[in-house]
């Protein structure tokens, strides 16, 4: 018996020394031989060829490039101009990608979390490779956790033409693909620096004309998604912001954790093995051409960029663009490298009447708690709406489930008046493009995404809607538009970007959007759940104690619950005696299959107040 012990014991050990020995072999920087090797065969075989002698490489005309150009005429020291335009829809944000792609006389530089080769993705990549092979410099900077994880495609993007640079930002043992063992290891040897991400979202044409908010680079961001799609927000700023949005991304390019295609092992690798042989870019094969064709032909077509997008635009002044430091996690430029975040506390705080907010996570920092509680003191207090998820509509079930712990204190000592989203809101049609040719696709299966399956009960039309769009308005005065998701993750670890413009008509703009999402056609809305005498007193008492406890808050019944307005009534507030007449109780998880996810959910509830950060 002791023979077997000191067996199981030798190979434990082993098995240790082993995985030791894969992770030293894995965080060993490739040789300078094997990069140079690379870089000459991807310099002997990259495609040279420049369709397009013109001194403007053949750049389109595009409207969005036209206020650029009239707002920088107009611009002098101290009195900038830009003009900006809401993108609320996800095909018609991709719709002004492309133009303005085609339009790109000298550079496109693109900044993002994620980027997946579906046909939202392929399409935009198909669109680069052209305007990089009219002259164009075409630069892309993706987050290695989420993007391009396919070291063949790499390899030939790295080819496809001497004008087309990639990068990825902090790749996992500096490799494009990660395999479960990498990743584990990552997460266990290296942890500060494989949790800090790249979760901006930058999109410029020439250094004058960006695009800034929450879309990444796939088909749910776009509306192309049979089964769930993201309700997500952009906006297009052309004017003399795009100086400051250059500035932020040559920081992240020249930062020591963008890296090359040749410096990632299985690029580097991939290449070595077909030095000559690499397939060259054509025209991808798309799951659905038709879309494509479509969107490619509002791309080009000036009277419909002029009635959906261009119409809408609106002349402003001063358009702050605000970026977090790629430093911001190691904190070695102190307060400057959260910059963000910084100044949307100082937004926040503030505020004199109301806050509209809208956030995909409703997870909040205690320095984020601390502004609201003061905001509630105020007399009269602030007025704070808040646009989130619900769970049957959320992408990230755990995240929602801290959300869900806090209730009680978002309602009562924040004063929040929170409205959480339906899965298949009646607004559907007009949030998402083409909602109609998709409704009845897959619409009683579940979505299996990145943050788990959350099985919707069946019966209803479309794809899901999940919101992913973070804005801001305060007072109707001053707008914020960007990537942060007002949770800690933002606060601390990924690195954000936004755009922060006082403007009133802007701000109403996107007030009215955001609280078109919020009526009661749409949202649900979470109020204190309405107890029978005796026993609901004892049982909110039970659950104050249990949603104090940082593990084993085990209480079933919450504070809190959702409300759903009844057919004709008047949506009136939780404090008016007549809310019951009008509201009716659904449930703390409307239109979710209980079972696992509610036990799921709950488990997270109780015992997962420590990896709020992580989340």
């Amino acid at each position: 018996m002791i023979a077997s012990m000191n067996r199981n014991v030798r190979t434990r050990i082993g098995v240790c020394l082993c995985v030791f020995t894969l992770v030293l072999a894995a965080c060993a920087p490739l040789s300078p031989r094997r990069i140079q090797r690379a870089d000459q065969i991807v310099a002997m075989s990259v495609d040279q060829r420049i369709d397009c002698a013109r001194a403007d490489h053949c750049a389109e005309p595009s409207p969005f490039l036209e206020q650029a150009h009239a707002a920088l005429a107009a611009s002098s020291p101290g009195h900038p101009h830009n003009v900006v335009t809401l993108l609320d829809i996800g095909q018609n944000a991709l719709a002004a990608r492309i133009n303005l792609i085609r339009a790109a006389r000298k550079s496109i530089d693109i900044q993002t979390y994620i980027w997946v080769d579906d046909d939202a993705g392929m399409l935009v990549l198909d669109e680069l490779v052209k305007a990089a092979r009219r002259g164009v410099v075409v630069r892309i900077l993706a987050d290695q956790l989420g993007s391009f994880n396919n070291p063949e495609l790499l390899s030939q993007l790295a080819r496809a033409s001497n004008n087309l640079h990639i990068k990825l930002y902090n790749p996992t043992f500096d490799s494009a693909r990660s395999n479960f063992v990498e990743y584990t290891a990552s997460v266990l040897c290296c942890f500060h620096k494989f949790n800090q991400r790249m979760h901006n979202k930058l999109f410029l044409v020439d250094d004058e004309v960006g695009i800034v908010g929450g879309r990444n680079y796939q088909d749910d961001y776009y509306d192309w998604d049979s089964q769930m799609d993201f309700l997500d927000r952009d906006v297009v700023v052309a004017g003399a912001a795009g100086r400051q949005m250059e500035k932020s991304f040559e920081l992240f390019w020249h930062h020591p954790r963008s890296l090359p295609l040749t410096h990632l092992r299985d690029v580097n690798a991939q290449i070595l093995a077909h030095p000559f042989d690499a397939k060259s870019w054509s025209e991808p094969r798309f799951a659905d051409p038709q879309r494509v064709a479509k969107v490619r032909a509002q791309a080009e077509d000036r009277d419909w960029l002029e009635s959906n997008l261009v119409d809408h635009s609106l002349k402003v002044g001063l358009v702050d663009y605000f970026y977090d430091l790629p430093s911001k996690d190691e904190a070695v430029h102190g307060p400057d490298s959260r910059e963000l975040t910084r100044d949307l506390m100082a937004m926040l705080a503030g505020a004199r009447h109301q806050i509209v907010l809208q956030t995909p996570y409703l997870v909040l920092t205690d320095r984020a708690g601390k502004v609201f509680r003061a905001l509630q003191r105020k007399r009269p207090p602030v007025q704070v709406i808040v646009s989130t998820n619900s769970l049957a509509s959320t992408d990230a079930m755990a995240v929602y489930a801290l959300s869900y712990k806090h209730h009680k204190k978002f309602v009562v000592d924040y004063g929040f008046r929170i409205h959480e989203l339906m899965p298949h809101p009646a607004d559907a049609p007009e949030m998402l493009a083409d909602y109609n040719r998709l409704s009845g696709i897959g619409s009683e299966r579940s979505s299996l995404h990145r943050g788990g399956r959350v099985p919707i009960e069946a019966g209803h039309p479309g794809p899901r809607v999940s919101l992913h769009a973070k804005s801001l308005v305060v007072d109707d005065q001053i707008a914020m538009v960007g990537s942060h998701n007002f949770d800690p993750r933002s606060d601390n670890y990924n690195t954000e970007c936004g755009v922060i413009i006082p403007d009133r008509a802007f701000a109403e703009e996107l007030r009215a959007s955001i609280l078109r999402d919020t009526a009661p056609r749409n949202a649900w809305r979470v109020a204190p759940r309405h107890p029978t005498p005796v026993i609901g007193d004892v049982s909110r008492a039970i659950g104050v104690v249990s949603r104090s406890l940082p593990i084993f808050d085990l209480w079933p019944w919450a504070y809190a619950t959702d409300y759903q307005l009844k057919p004709g009534a008047t949506p009136v507030p939780p404090s008016d005696p007549k809310f019951l007449d009008n509201w009716e109780p659904v449930g703390d998880f409307p239109e979710v299959n209980l079972s696992l996810t509610a036990i799921i959910t709950r488990f997270i509830t109780a015992f997962g107040a420590g990896i709020q950060g992580i989340l």
